[in-house]
């Protein structure tokens, strides 16, 4: 590869995009929302939602010194990552701790690029974060699960007018960040039907001796505190004064 390819490619990701327009932030967080609020999307959807929730867990089972065993996508949406290690202790806890909040934390990240215009940068990222998840994939559905929302999204970054990508990457980001919030309840609403004994928040509770309920409340602490600052952040794209850029 050339120098001059190199620093294409460099001006290419590292490079701002122009602005997008004011109405297509606020458009694309409506579509979003209404991916979010109606079930049959949701349904569908929400397997991104799982990949960031699963992929939270490896991430931070591997920081915290922990063995990753793989990670499995199911049909149904949910999940599951297996790490050997301590069964307590500060890692386990972490571990636990990473899925639920995951999503809105990726979706703050992506706020915060999307607010320096990093359009391209935000794509080629979330790709390389699917092909790392997609080494530790332990099945069918997963396999396919990842490499369809990776194909999904480098065919944008690759093939789309810049338009498309802006519209693209916010409607994702949005969707992490309002996504994110919505499995908390989700969570639990089965809790209270019995029917999670092993959820995150009971394991929590399990290993810290604090009530899971403790637990659930700081899930959505934290997601709702992304939601709201990442809205702040992608917000400034269409009132002034409202975000601040990069």
């Amino acid at each position: 590869m050339s120098i001059d390819s190199v620093s294409e490619l460099w001006d290419t990701l590292f490079g701002a995009q122009p602005d997008p327009p004011g109405l297509l932030v606020l458009v694309t967080a409506v579509i979003a929302l209404a991916v979010v609020s109606f079930r049959p999307l949701w349904r569908v959807a929400r397997n991104a939602i799982t990949i960031a929730h699963e992929g939270g867990h490896a991430l931070v089972a591997l920081l915290t010194g922990r063995k990753l065993r793989g990670i499995r996508l199911e049909f149904d949406t949910s999940g599951l990552t297996l790490s050997a290690g301590r069964p307590t202790g500060p890692g386990m806890m972490f571990t636990l701790l990473a899925g639920y909040i995951t999503p809105s934390l990726v979706g703050l990240g992506g706020a915060w690029l999307l607010g320096g215009n990093r359009i391209m940068l935000l794509l080629w990222v979330v790709v390389v974060l699917l092909l790392l998840m997609l080494i530790n994939i332990r099945n069918v559905f997963g396999v396919i699960s990842v490499l369809v929302t990776g194909a999904i999204v480098f065919a944008v970054s690759w093939y789309g007018s810049p338009q498309a990508q802006a519209a693209f990457a916010y409607v994702g980001v949005w969707f992490l960040l309002i996504g994110g919030v919505r499995p908390v309840f989700e969570l639990q609403k089965l809790r209270s039907r019995g029917r999670m004994p092993e959820s995150d928040a009971d394991q929590l509770a399990g290993i810290t001796h604090v009530p899971a309920i403790f637990w659930v409340g700081v899930f959505l602490a934290v997601d709702l505190a992304a939601l709201v600052i990442g809205g702040f952040m992608l917000a400034g794209q269409w009132l002034p004064g409202a975000g601040t850029p990069l």
